[in-house]
């Protein structure tokens, strides 16, 4: 993959989660099914680690299972929990509670180009 066509990926995962309402959350396979590449979920994955604490938010993106999978990108252990739970997201050990209530899914929510 070419810069350019990595940063236009990046730029494109950010739209995404930056779309996911406060109290909801989606799964990395679910922005990468939006984008059209339904096999880039880990390739997700590390673009939303590599942005640290950008405004965008990255803590409402979890595994397919509601696992807070990426909690190790947020500098301390339960800061993604936090997040979450600041938003009314219910957390039981490291699994968002009523996971199908909570899910938001892009490809049914917003128009992509």
């Amino acid at each position: 993959m070419q810069q350019s066509d990595f940063s236009e990926l990046r730029q494109a995962v950010c739209q995404i989660v930056a779309a996911v309402p406060r109290g909801r959350a989606t799964s990395y396979g679910a922005v990468a099914r939006a984008l059209g590449r339904p096999g880039w979920a880990r390739l997700v994955g590390r673009i939303l680690g590599s942005c640290g604490e950008a405004r965008i938010p990255a803590h409402r993106v979890v595994d397919s299972q509601g696992r807070l999978s990426g909690s190790h990108a947020f500098g301390s252990p339960s800061r993604m929990r936090e997040l979450l739970e600041s938003e009314g997201v219910q957390v039981a050990g490291d699994r968002i509670v009523g996971w199908r209530k909570v899910f938001w899914d892009p490809c049914k929510e917003i128009e992509m180009p």
